[in-house]
Order: C-alpha cells, then structure tokens, then sequence
C-alpha cells in the first residue's frame, strides 16, 4: 500500500513540477505557453495600451490569449503569430549592420530564429515589442502591416 501511494505522490508532484516549468517555455508550433516579459511600470502602461489597441484579425487570423494570460501577450492563428510587449533591448541592436525593415512608420529589427521562424522586435520606441512569426507566415510583412498602427499610437518614438 505504501510504496503505491508513494509512487502516486512522485507522479503528481513531477506533474506538477512540469505543468510549472510550461508556463514559462517558450512559444512553439503546438504549444500555446510564452513566457511573459518582466517590463518596468511606465513600460508595463505602454504594453496595457498596445492590448486594448492590438486588431482582433492578423493576417486574417483570429486573435486568442496565450498561457499564461496576460497583457503582455497575445496570439493570432494556429500555430501562433506571437506578440510580446516589454521584451528588453536585443543585442542586435546595436548591430549597424543587422537586418531591419520600416513598416508604415515602425522600425522592426528582424532576427532569424531555428526552424524557419523569425523574430521581429522594434526599434527606436520607449518599449520593445516582440513579434514571433512561425516558418508557416516567415517573409510575410502582413502581420506588421496589421500591428503598425497600434505600436504608433500606443507606444512612443525614443528610446
């Protein structure tokens, strides 16, 4: 009786562990789980705006919440268009040299990531916005295209 009740205790408690370490795995093709940006307070208003900004339909895909929910994420689609508001600076940004696009009037740094996907983060405003882009919609600046204005009225220009 003993050694099955213990081996009932081992298997809820690495199921418990494990259901703890999804909630901050990152984004993939079939995993709805991010991990949620830690931004300062002003970012944290900035990022609360852009929410209540953020379209409804990306690219024609419908917009969803991710785990866990937050207003510091949301998702478009299946798999995800992923977006992360209050992400630090990227490193390549300092890159003069790094890839860059201008879509409608916001600045996106472009970063390719394993599996085809790319990450998209902008540039020169006082939050940075994170864009995950699945192989599935890569080269596509659609999604930018749907989320430019949100950024321009809810986040402003500096750095």
């Amino acid at each position: 009786m003993r050694i099955r009740r213990r081996a009932a205790l081992i298997a809820v408690s690495a199921v418990a562990c494990l259901s703890a370490a999804a909630v901050y795995a990152t984004t993939s093709d079939t995993d709805e789980t991010v991990a949620v940006p830690v931004p300062d307070a002003q970012v944290a208003r900035y990022c609360a705006a852009l929410h209540a900004r953020l379209p409804q339909r990306v690219s024609g895909l419908p917009r969803h919440d991710l785990k866990p929910r937050s207003e510091l994420t949301a998702g478009w689609g299946n798999p995800s268009i992923v977006l992360r508001c209050g992400v630090p600076r990227p490193a390549a940004d300092n890159d003069s040299s790094a890839d860059a696009v201008e879509v409608d009037g916001v600045g996106w740094l472009i970063e390719p990531q394993s599996g085809g996907t790319f990450r998209l983060t902008t540039t020169l405003r006082k939050a940075y916005v994170e864009v995950t882009l699945p192989k599935k919609y890569a080269g596509d600046v659609g999604p930018l295209t749907d989320l430019a204005s949100a950024v321009k009225r809810t986040i402003p220009e500096g750095v």
